[in-house]
């Protein structure tokens, strides 16, 4: 079952789909890649928020205006939360993780890495006995030092990928690692509109070998939520 582990569908919550027509219309071309299950990650930045119970609320609100009315029905909600100071602390960051698993999406602050965001991302994973899930891992490759590189992967965490990541040598390089290290990964599209930043699984499609993606969309397993571990990726080693 494909599936899309990170994208921002969700109308008017964040700085994804705009509008009800946009998200529907970001629905319909990812049911035309082939996307059968998605996992819609709004924005979390807890320095925004009123409380989590508001969040939590207009999520809720955002997905039922498209629910009735979505080309993939298989939608499963969660966020992508910004890593801030004391972010493990809040009351029931928990319920941000993906409904009906034990799975959360983190992001990183997009500048070098510091201990404390490790610290949050220790205290979130063992605290909540929660798996971490890291967005968009190849996109720090340009913020953090090759030191600080190789602490993140280092991190006992599942990496995402964005689709788009095949098209760089260097974001190739990485996932090749990754994947040499026996690393979990799975991928997403991390799509906000359907312009420059629209569904983009044909592009994964081409470039990934088929096993590697069936490993990704087994990462959700529908009887106990196990992890698969990838092993190869013959577009990435090649």
């Amino acid at each position: 079952m494909l599936t899309d582990y990170h994208c921002h569908i969700l109308p008017g919550i964040d700085d994804g789909a705009y509008d009800v027509d946009t998200s529907l219309a970001m629905i319909e071309t990812m049911k035309e890649q082939g996307v059968e299950r998605i996992i819609a990650t709004p924005h979390f930045y807890a320095h925004e928020e009123r409380s989590l119970t508001e969040y939590l609320i207009r999520r809720e609100i955002a997905y039922e205006s498209i629910a009735d009315f979505a080309a993939v029905q298989n939608i499963m909600l969660g966020a992508e939360i910004a890593i801030e100071h004391g972010i493990s602390k809040i009351h029931g960051i928990d319920r941000l993780a993906v409904e009906d698993t034990g799975n959360i999406l983190l992001e990183l602050p997009f500048r070098d890495l510091e201990d404390w965001m490790l610290e949050e991302i220790d205290a979130i994973a063992s605290e909540y006995g929660l798996t971490v899930i890291l967005a968009h891992v190849h996109r720090y490759l340009e913020y953090y030092s090759a030191e600080n590189m190789e602490k993140l992967l280092k991190t006992d965490a599942v990496f995402q990928f964005n689709n788009e990541a095949f098209l760089l040598e260097r974001d190739r390089d990485l996932l090749k690692q990754l994947i040499d290290d026996k690393k979990r990964i799975v991928f997403g599209s991390d799509a906000h509109n359907m312009g420059a930043r629209r569904p983009n699984w044909d592009m994964l499609l081409e470039e990934c070998d088929p096993e590697i993606l069936e490993a990704s969309n087994d990462f959700i397993a529908a009887e106990d939520n196990s992890i698969e571990v990838l092993t190869a990726c013959d577009s990435a080693s090649g």
